[in-house]
């Protein structure tokens, strides 16, 4: 029974399918399993639950618990998918297979798959028979276009999320693109328009943010994902539970206090932002000095500027030990890029207490404001305006 035969109609068609597939993956699996940042309502979790099951046989539990194991290990030998370790063209094209591998270690799905759906429709069915609800849908497909079309619309489902999700977002979104937040890892957003992925596109976002239901921050960026969501939450069917924390600012406190600490941690990534632009400026001016006076020391520093702005932890040691030679050049790029050190070091000291915490951003401020240097001055009061 062939129902749609019009021309362009398979075209259509298929993409409507898969782009059912992509809200799935991106709204039910990814924002509320993966990430527990909306809840939706069970009919709604059920629909997407089948319809994963139907077109690409995933399991909730394993692709939540790879998931979350990629962010608790990202770009180290036990991501599971970091094209920083593997390459970008293993994980570009055969990124299912590594997704495969990990999702089959139950190690893996034992500690981080906690808390995903374990009713008797998923141990007894979706678990248990995931060819059966591939078969199920190929089968609906030739029915209702066709046994050419029916076949290839079915081919084009299968394929999708494999190379979406797993090759081009875990791929292309931790090796090319552009990043608004200095993230520990090698995240990107690969475009600004998260349309094609339901929003998946905005990764450097996400990994700022992993808790956040919305990944588009910037006011050029659009979040299809997010439309969705909040559609449901018109109609009553999600409730978003967290978001991107949005910074607030009153007068400057003489001294920097716990509130100050917590605000400065909450919105870190728009610190170092912040801190990223002065010290982009800082380094345009001592380059143009250095041309003057040693332009060997010129060309090196600019041979290292894409470095200059990384996340220290994302650099190998040669670089590392090439910046500890060209920084001393310039006093005030040296000292910048010092402090923005120690000034990320606050919310990664996990064994300090918050006494401690504060006392550090208090002599971190006192150290600014005597450097001598006038945007490091200017940010110190920004810092103490966080609220």
């Amino acid at each position: 029974m062939e129902i749609l035969t019009f021309p362009g109609v398979f075209d259509l068609v298929a993409l409507a399918l898969t782009h059912v597939t992509i809200v799935a993956v991106t709204v039910y699996l990814h924002r509320h399993q993966a990430h527990l940042a909306l809840d939706l309502h069970p009919a709604v979790s059920h629909f997407f639950r089948l319809w994963l099951w139907m077109t690409t046989g995933m399991v909730t539990k394993e692709w939540a618990a790879v998931h979350r194991k990629h962010h608790a290990k990202c770009e180290t030998p036990e991501d599971p998918h970091s094209p920083q370790v593997y390459g970008i063209n293993r994980v570009l094209w055969g990124g299912v297979f590594l997704y495969v591998k990990e999702a089959n270690k139950p190690e893996t799905l034992e500690r981080y798959g906690r808390g995903t759906p374990n009713d008797w429709l998923e141990r007894h069915v979706y678990q248990r028979f995931q060819v059966v609800g591939l078969t199920l849908m190929g089968a609906v497909d030739v029915f209702l276009f066709g046994t050419v079309a029916g076949a290839l619309i079915f081919i084009t489902q299968v394929a999708w999320i494999p190379f979406w999700a797993a090759g081009v977002i875990n791929g292309i979104g931790h090796y090319w693109g552009y990043r608004n937040w200095t993230t520990p890892d090698a995240s990107t957003n690969i475009v600004p328009l998260g349309l094609l992925i339901g929003g998946e596109e905005l990764h450097n976002n996400h990994h700022a943010f992993p808790a956040s239901a919305k990944l588009s921050y910037k006011w050029y960026e659009f979040d299809l994902g997010w439309v969705y969501i909040r559609a449901l939450e018109m109609l009553r069917l999600a409730r978003v539970k967290r978001m991107a924390p949005t910074p607030h600012f009153v007068a400057p406190k003489p001294v920097a206090d716990m509130e100050t600490l917590e605000a400065v941690i909450a919105c870190r990534y728009d610190v170092l932002a912040k801190y990223g632009k002065l010290l982009k400026r800082s380094y345009k001016e001592e380059l143009a000095k250095l041309r003057r006076v040693s332009p060997d020391d010129a060309r090196a520093l600019k041979h290292l500027k894409r470095w200059l702005f990384r996340d220290e932890r994302m650099l190998r040691e040669p670089v590392r030990r090439e910046l500890n030679e060209v920084l001393p050049k310039t006093d005030e790029l040296q000292t910048l890029y010092a402090m923005r050190r120690e000034l990320a070091a606050l919310w990664g000291r996990t064994t300090a207490s918050r006494e401690q915490l504060v006392k550090q951003l208090q002599s971190w401020c006192q150290r600014a404001e005597q450097s001598g240097i006038g945007r490091l001055m200017d940010f110190s009061q920004r810092l103490r305006s966080y609220a």
